[in-house]
């Protein structure tokens, strides 16, 4: 905010008080700021042309600043005083993490309802979901679904102007898109869910102790959680997710992925589009917008937004790789306020071809990226093994003896009739098998990733 003594003018009317300054040398007043984020939101989806007029999209919501700005620039791109408006049909999931982040029953059940609340003022359909269900899910989720119709432009607009037909015929071109519900009772959510059993919990609770590190614990959260929206999208025929990733948050997670040995993956894990999944499509609309953005538009306009605890850490003094990163970016951004958008613009200039995979004996059980274990250290120069070793790039001939000798992998001799965890690391890429290596014991992971790796 400017001096009071010397209050600046709006850059853009040039008429009104700054209330902000976004930028040095960017000051806004209300007016302006509220039109100038609303602008960037829908130029985003233009300027891609991913999502169809009259597709159905799922918007991943968590209750932060980001998700929330999200859900409101989507019910004022659909409202009838909007000038140009959105055309898809949207549908909301929360994903509860209450149990691993160490919040009591009464304390999940609280949350549970203050986002229920908060969903079903938007008025759209929505669905609360618990991380124990990721515990159940099918082993088809680590198996890209068939890729949907192209979006190219010639598709987009024969998409629009069929959309637009419709409407005509339909006889007005200001009624409600299919699937929207009304405000006080939205679909597929009759009431809080309870809980999930104690136990299912403590199987959930189970996995994350047996992780090593607090590295390994953000990773498999960010994976359950991932895999959960991603199969509610499916069952609910969601051809597009939204994630409400801003641009420190991008910036944040590019450095964490490089510091992972994700390098070869940066592109897919932040860029706009995430194909990965082949059915359905993950798209990040808000990475555009700085976190000190996001904060003053949620302040300025009242959009409301619910808090969560941090992941549960035992070791304060050595937290996770992803929270030394961001305190780390957020530090230098305080100094040198340039830092975050030059890592974030430096991250557009990357290729998502590496993580492409030709087959499933190329794609990253865990990631579903194509596999960068051919050739190099851990393709074929693990050292002078022999002449019994198998084929430079072919690491899912090697023999269980030659993958225990990889220094980073220290793994257990099984008992007799016990499942090697050695057996999956050929399945992985480089940055999983060091995830995986912390994850603990075989019977700690979710079910359907160990029924996917045996059928591999």
């Amino acid at each position: 905010p400017c001096p009071r003594s010397h209050p600046r003018t709006c850059m853009k009317c040039g008429q009104g008080t700054a209330a902000l300054v976004i930028r040095v040398g960017d000051p806004f007043c209300r007016g302006c700021f509220r039109e100038y984020f609303v602008h960037k939101f829908r130029a985003m989806l233009g300027k891609n042309r991913v999502i169809f007029p009259g597709e159905k999209v799922l918007l991943a919501v968590s209750g932060g600043p980001a998700s929330s700005a999200m859900v409101r620039q989507v019910q004022e791109g659909l409202s009838r005083e909007a000038a140009k408006r959105l055309r898809f049909v949207p549908g909301l999931v929360y994903v509860e993490e209450g149990a691993v982040r160490r919040q009591s029953p009464q304390q999940r059940e609280q949350t549970l309802a203050q986002m229920e609340t908060l969903l079903q003022a938007t008025g759209f359909p929505y669905h609360l979901i618990h991380l124990e269900e990721a515990l159940e899910l099918p082993p088809s989720i680590l198996q890209p679904g068939p890729e949907r119709a192209s979006t190219s432009s010639p598709s987009y607009k024969e998409a629009v102007d069929s959309f637009i037909q419709q409407q005509r015929q339909d006889g007005d071109g200001g009624t409600s898109l299919p699937g929207h519900s009304s405000p006080g009772r939205p679909a597929g959510a009759p009431g809080t869910p309870s809980l999930p059993d104690a136990a299912r919990t403590q199987e959930l609770l189970r996995s994350f102790e047996a992780a090593g590190t607090a590295t390994a614990r953000e990773e498999l959260l960010e994976m359950l959680r991932t895999h959960l929206i991603v199969q509610t999208a499916r069952d609910r025929g969601y051809a597009k997710v939204m994630m409400g990733e801003s641009l420190t948050r991008v910036a944040v997670k590019l450095l964490t992925n490089l510091s992972l040995g994700r390098g070869a993956y940066l592109a897919v894990d932040t860029g706009f589009t995430d194909q990965r999944h082949g059915d359905v499509m993950v798209v990040r609309p808000m990475r555009d917008y700085t976190a000190k953005e996001i904060a003053f538009y949620n302040r300025f306009f009242g959009v409301p937004t619910v808090v969560v605890p941090p992941l549960f850490t035992k070791r304060r003094e050595k937290p996770s790789i992803h929270q030394l990163v961001e305190r780390f970016l957020l530090g230098l951004q305080e100094e040198f306020p340039s830092t975050i958008s030059t890592v974030y613009r430096t991250g557009e200039k990357l290729s998502p071809e590496p993580a492409k995979a030709s087959s499933e004996s190329q794609r990253c059980l865990l990631c579903l990226c194509g596999l960068d274990t051919y050739g190099g250290e851990w393709g074929g120069h693990w050292g002078d093994l022999g002449s019994s070793r198998a084929p430079l790039g072919d690491p899912l001939a090697l023999t269980e003896e030659e993958l225990a000798l990889e220094p980073t992998l220290i793994l257990e001799e099984p008992a007799a009739g016990v499942e090697s965890k050695a057996a999956y690391i050929p399945l992985l890429c480089y940055s999983c098998r060091l995830t995986f290596k912390e994850l603990g014991p075989l019977d700690t992971l979710p079910a359907y990733v160990r029924a996917e790796g045996q059928r591999r």
